[in-house]
This record gives structure tokens, sequence and C-alpha cells, in this order.
């Protein structure tokens, strides 16, 4: 099956799930055929910002149209930020979505996860990631921590570089909630992969875009 991808929100991300496809359809002994389409990280935060879904709607439908021009077949959005009008979008989309909320839904439950943290956007932390992950209790950073995150995410998106002083944050901030009793923390940004590996993790975390991108691999 062709996929269609609306990437770079942000770079890294995209690099992300390009990457991780290619090698999940290796694994599967299968071509990858897919088409990235480009849209704007800053615009899509401004929108996050403003709550402005209308606006980026717009964005990923003038994007889906072109990759269904391509040939894609369905399409998904990498970026967990991306996500918050996701519901909007899917009523006008002209394509099936694949989407992330319900992929890592799915995932939790199956896994019997009962509580979990959570690092990211400001309203992805806030909307325990849009109010989409029930039963499950998510646990968003207290007090100023929340804004620091935040801020930090931002910063990580623009620059592409898990500097030293943003990933102190993360990490204070998700061990904080482990302490509040998560069973592990969600890593609710896609660029948060820069920041915290697979061999080093100062606590339990969830790779929420490679969880998407498992889902995804299904239809290679």
């Amino acid at each position: 099956m062709h996929i269609g991808l609306i990437g770079g929100i942000g770079p890294a991300a995209t690099d992300f799930y390009y990457r991780r496809l290619i090698s999940l359809a290796a694994e599967k002994g299968r071509d990858l055929d897919l088409t990235i389409a480009h849209a704007d990280a800053p615009t899509l935060l401004a929108n996050l910002t403003s709550d402005n879904g209308a606006a980026q709607c717009e964005i990923y439908l003038r994007l889906t149209e072109r990759l269904k021009a391509a040939g894609a077949e369905k399409v998904a959005v990498t970026s967990i930020a991306g996500h918050f009008c996701i519901d909007a979008f899917a009523e006008i989309s002209p394509l099936p979505i694949l989407d992330l909320t319900a992929s890592l839904s799915a995932w939790l439950q199956g896994k019997g996860m009962n509580r979990v943290g959570i690092l990211g956007t400001d309203t992805v932390m806030r909307s325990g990631m849009y109010g989409k992950l029930a039963p499950v209790d998510v646990l968003a950073p207290a007090g100023d921590d929340l804004k620091q995150v935040h801020e930090a995410y931002v910063a990580l998106v623009q620059s592409d570089v898990p500097a030293p002083e943003l990933k102190y944050v993360f990490v204070r901030t998700g061990r904080a909630l482990v302490d509040r009793g998560a069973e592990a923390v969600l890593l609710g940004g896609t660029d948060l992969n820069a920041v915290f590996t697979a061999d080093e993790t100062a606590f339990p975390v969830i790779d929420c875009a490679g969880i998407h991108a498992e889902d995804i691999a299904r239809f290679i």
C-alpha cells in the first residue's frame, strides 16, 4: 500500500518516521511505497497555540490532496502536536487517516497500563493527549514544570538539537511524574526521540511515535 506522510513538523520527527518505516519494511521483506508532503512547524505551533484547528485542517487538506494525487492510499501526520485537530481533519480528509492517538490508546490498553505521565507541548500535556487515551489515567507535569517542558519542547522542535539544558528539563520532570505514580512516561512529542534513546533512559518511557510507525507498517 502507498502511504502518505505529512511531515516537516518538525524535520527530526519526519526523519524518525522515515527511518523507522524503512527499517520495518525491510524486516517484513517488503518494498516501501511512500510519499512525504512538507508542512511548516512554526505554522503548526502557532495554530496549536491559538487553537486554530480550522487553519491547520486546511493545510492538511491541501497536502493530503497532493499525496492522493501522487498515489497515496492512506495518510498519517508525523507530529503528536499535529493531532490536536485530527478528528476535525478526519471529517474532510480525502484519504483514510492513520491516527496516532488511536494506535496509542489500543497499545496502552493492550499492555494493561493504568497510569502514565506525559511530556510534550502544553496542549498535549494538559489534555492528556486530547482526552483520547481513556480509561488510562494521564498525569501532566505539575506547577511550573508544565510551562518549562512546553518551552523546552518548542525550543527542541525549532533547533532539532537536544541541548543538555533541554534534556535536563525533560529528565527531571519525567522522574517527578514517575515519583507521582506513573508506570511510564509518554514521549508525547515526536522530537523527544532525539532526547530519550532506548538504551539510555532514567525511567520507563513509551515511544508514541514508534508505536504509530509500527501501526502504519501493518499496511506496507
